[in-house]
């Protein structure tokens, strides 16, 4: 689902990670928003790909310092957590590494960025 051609151990590394954790597609993440259901949506791309555009309202906690500063911008760790990065594979190594801290309702949305732009949601 990405036109990036990735290494193997880091294919590998995300397919041992989506082993664990919940994945949800853009129809279902579309239908979560449109329930009124509570949850932060967080954008795991680095900051230059989040300066070109994101989900309004995504709270930015790149890859690289998630598990730094999640428990100071979501201190409950029963909160929703929806991860979206590029493609899905970044945002499954975030969801399995916050996880690990505790959290127990992360997922991460598959297709990420890419099925995002084509969703209809709103986008900054």
């Amino acid at each position: 689902m990405t036109n990036k051609a990735h290494n193997p151990g880091f294919l590998a590394l995300v397919n041992d990670a989506k082993s664990r954790v919940a994945q949800i597609e853009i129809d279902q993440y579309k239908a979560l928003v449109a329930s009124g259901e509570p949850h932060t949506l967080i954008d795991t791309r680095e900051d230059h790909e989040f300066a070109a555009g994101h989900v309004a309202g995504a709270v930015h906690l790149s890859k690289g310092i998630i598990e730094r500063d999640i428990e100071t911008a979501v201190p409950d760790h029963g909160a929703k957590l929806v991860l979206y990065c590029g493609g899905g594979f970044r945002s499954a190594l975030s969801a399995d590494a916050l996880q690990k801290m505790g959290y127990t309702k992360v997922i991460s949305l598959d297709g990420g960025w890419r099925a995002l732009q084509g969703s209809g949601l709103p986008l900054e």
